[in-house]
């Protein structure tokens, strides 16, 4: 068991009892658990399911977007920066209330090169190729020369300090080493070529653990599971999703993990990817139309997918009639899905303090992997918000299957005048205009975020 997977089981046994100042674990003899009803959650809940490439799109539900940069547009020197091409990237998403996913890269087959100017004017080393469609257009880097290691540390520990905990960035993707940024040069690692430029376990170990230092709040993906990356506070994109998924075959994506031990790892760390485009427009036929695939249900399970990268769904006209309600399926079933399973209120009038509490479960495949704020607030019979508190209530690593997580508060009423008011929970976007995160649950207010508890009575 790795040393994250440990950690997030840790928390996930300590959310079971959580309080505020002391107040105890279960709620007071003058409260009352009562059962709130389930409903699905919304397809486009914050941090999960299918995202198009950046755009405005209105063909599909969705709360995050995806793009690629290269460095050279970012890095413009040894130690000189340019951001204005991110920023306008995540200012356009965070505009339509979305989060961004990105990966930077240096080689993308069929794309200019994204290699630095200053680096190649100094003489780096690079490999051209006709594959994937490339035809001498990008070029590979010398991994090895110690100019580019040092310019790709330096560029990661520029960008972790300008944009680690950025509320517009829901995830960023360990690009930088390999075609795409996908952390291989097939087939010049091993493959059907005789060369080999892929990068050096230590260069790899260079960009991994800068990485992993420059982070301590932005959530971070690599391709591959390793023994370089297994310890690292960092999850995995299966960018084949589907196709190249599903055990026994040594390179699918669930066997990489099973074969580094790391198959726990969604515990503490996301996981996303992409549904191979191969399979985009037609694995939610009925039946599925594929000339290649592997069950997707299956595929998403065994992963522990939150969100995938699939364009189909927003190209065009977009699915139409059943076969947009399966891929709607199929997008809410990747991630978590939290629900409010029971909630405790004082049974008779209160005054001065309320004791209150909730049990959220999780029906889904992964936990929430930040630490959001929750807020609880008292809504007037007009519709008002008359008093707001903000509680230490956490659904971070709230784990599928386990026992719900139980959070009490003791809540100070002065300034309430007496009467009765609806509680409410609302978990708060940092993200302004972001998509609420909204519970499994039939009291939930699809437009406002908040969730009603119950009947506060205050005497």
């Amino acid at each position: 068991m790795t040393r994250a997977v440990r950690a997030v089981l840790a928390l996930a046994l300590a959310l079971t009892a959580v309080t505020a100042a002391g107040v105890p674990a279960s709620a007071t003899p003058t409260s009352t658990w009562t059962p709130l009803t389930y409903q699905q959650a919304p397809a486009d809940n914050p941090l999960k399911g299918f995202m198009p490439y950046a755009g405005s799109y209105q063909t599909f539900p969705h709360s995050m977007e995806w793009f690629y940069l290269p460095l050279r547009d970012l890095m413009t020197g040894p130690a000189t920066f340019d951001w204005v091409p991110l920023e306008r990237r995540l200012n356009a998403i965070a505009r339509r209330g979305h989060h961004a996913v990105f990966r930077v890269y240096l080689d993308y087959p069929a794309k200019p090169t994204g290699i630095p100017q200053f680096l190649l004017d100094q003489g780096l080393a690079t490999h051209s190729y006709p594959d994937h469609g490339n035809n001498g257009l990008s070029v590979s880097p010398d991994y090895e020369d110690p100019r580019l290691v040092a310019a790709l540390d330096r560029f990661i520990g520029a960008l972790g300090r300008r944009y680690d905990g950025d509320p517009r960035i829901g995830f960023i993707q360990v690009g930088l080493v390999g075609f795409w940024g996908e952390w291989h040069t097939w087939p010049y690692d091993g493959g059907t070529r005789p060369e080999n430029w892929m990068a050096s376990e230590a260069t790899q170990a260079v960009v991994l653990n800068r990485f992993e230092s420059a982070f301590k709040r932005t959530r971070l993906l690599v391709r591959y599971p390793s023994a370089l990356n297994k310890d690292l506070h960092m999850g995995y994109h299966d960018d084949s999703m589907a196709f190249e998924t599903l055990p026994p075959t040594p390179w699918h994506f669930v066997q990489r993990l099973i074969d580094n031990g790391v198959t726990e790892k969604w515990r503490a760390e996301p996981i996303g990817g992409e549904l191979r485009p191969e399979v985009q427009s037609c694995i939610f036929d009925a039946p599925v139309s594929c000339a290649q695939y592997e069950d997707y249900d299956e595929s998403v399970t065994r992963s522990h997918a939150s969100f995938l990268l699939n364009q189909a769904p927003f190209e065009g006209g977009g699915f139409t009639g059943d076969e947009w309600f399966r891929a709607v399926a199929g997008a809410r079933s990747l991630g978590y899905e939290l629900t409010v399973t029971e909630a405790a209120l004082p049974a008779a009038p209160a005054r001065g303090n309320a004791t209150v509490g909730v049990r959220i479960a999780n029906r889904g495949l992964a936990p929430f992997y930040y630490d959001w704020k929750a807020e609880l607030a008292a809504v007037d019979s007009a519709g008002r918000v008359a008093k707001r508190w903000t509680v230490p209530w956490t659904i971070t690593g709230i784990q599928p299957g386990a026992a719900p997580a139980e959070m009490t508060a003791q809540l100070k009423l002065a300034g309430l005048g007496k009467g009765e008011y609806d509680l409410t929970l609302r978990v708060v976007n940092p993200l302004p205009g972001g998509n609420d995160l909204r519970f499994a649950n039939a009291a939930q207010d699809v437009h406002s975020g908040l969730l009603t508890l119950g009947r506060l009575t205050v005497g």
